[in-house]
């Protein structure tokens, strides 16, 4: 698994903004995303809720590294193994906190 760091230097290299915009956006100096980046500093809840605003990822997708299509991936295979029976009970509990949700 990538280290949440390597991840973070990806996704700005990816959006083009340099680690000086970055650090403006999280009101930081530079060399703090620069120590992100090359993990020689831990990254705070604040920043992690940050970068996920600007990369407009989840703060789980954003520290896992994991989609959310790779979890419906996931969970559809996991899913797919289960008897008839089981699924029905699944697709009744999800239906079930659906209408929870509603109220």
């Amino acid at each position: 698994m990538e280290h949440l760091g390597k991840r973070l230097k990806s996704l700005r290299e990816k959006t083009r903004f340099t680690q000086e915009e970055i650090a403006k956006m999280l009101g930081v100096k530079r060399l703090v995303i620069t120590n992100i980046e090359n993990e020689t500093r831990k990254i705070t809840a604040e920043e992690l809720y940050l970068f996920s605003k600007i990369y407009g990822l989840s703060m789980e997708e954003l520290y896992t590294g994991e989609d959310k299509e790779k979890k419906i991936a996931k969970f559809s295979r996991k899913f797919e193994e289960l008897s008839n029976r089981d699924q029905k009970e699944v697709l009744n509990f999800i239906e079930f906190k659906r209408k929870q949700e509603e109220k």
